[in-house]
C-alpha cells in the first residue's frame, strides 16, 4: 500500500511509526492460525470439562502435529481432505465426550440451584458448549448432525425433554 504522508511530517524524527512496523511484517499464513485455533479450542473444552483420559495430540495426524510447531508465517503442510479412519474415530469420540459433559454439567447446576461454575467465569455465562462442538466438527471433518443428534439424546436421557424438542 502507498502511504501518502504530509510535508510536516517528513522531517520528524523518532522511533518508525507503527504503521511501517505493521506493513514489514511477513504475512501470517491464515489455515495454519486457524489450526493452532482448534487445537487452543481442544484443550480449553479438556480444561473446562475437566475431560479425563483425552490425548489431545491424537486428534490430529501426523502433518497436522508437525504444524504445531511451525512459525505461523511459513507455508506448512496442513492435513488433506483424507484422513485416517481411527484419527476420526477418536475426533468423534472426542466431541461426543465434549456434548455429554456439557450436558452432564448443564444438568447437575439446574439441579444444585446454587452458585454454578459458569458464575465464577462471568465471560463464559453464554457459552453454549454443544454448539462449539458441533462448530469445531465442521474444522475435524465429523459430521455435525452426529454431534447434534448426540446432543439431542443426551438432553432426553438426562430428562431435559423440554431443551431436546428444541
Amino acid at each position: 500500500p502507498v502511504l501518502d504522508t504530509e510535508d510536516a511530517w517528513v522531517s520528524v524524527e523518532g522511533p518508525v511509526s507503527i504503521v511501517e512496523l505493521a506493513l514489514e511484517q511477513k504475512r501470517i499464513h491464515y489455515p495454519l492460525v486457524e489450526h493452532q485455533f482448534v487445537l487452543c479450542t481442544v484443550l480449553y473444552a479438556v480444561m473446562r470439562l475437566s475431560l479425563k483420559a483425552v490425548k489431545p495430540l491424537s486428534l490430529f495426524d501426523s502433518k497436522g502435529k508437525n504444524a504445531f510447531f511451525k512459525d505461523l508465517t511459513s507455508i506448512q503442510l496442513l492435513p488433506s481432505g483424507d484422513m485416517d479412519p481411527n484419527v476420526l474415530s477418536i475426533r468423534q469420540q472426542f466431541l461426543l465426550k465434549v456434548v455429554s459433559a456439557a450436558v452432564q454439567t448443564l444438568c447437575s447446576s439446574q439441579k444444585d440451584r446454587e452458585v454454578s461454575e459458569e458464575e465464577d467465569f462471568p465471560f463464559e455465562k453464554g457459552k453454549n458448549w454443544p454448539t462449539l462442538a458441533a462448530d469445531l466438527a465442521q474444522y475435524l471433518q465429523i459430521s455435525e448432525d452426529l454431534v447434534r443428534r448426540h446432543y439431542v439424546c443426551e438432553l432426553y436421557s438426562y430428562g431435559m425433554d423440554h431443551l431436546g424438542e428444541e
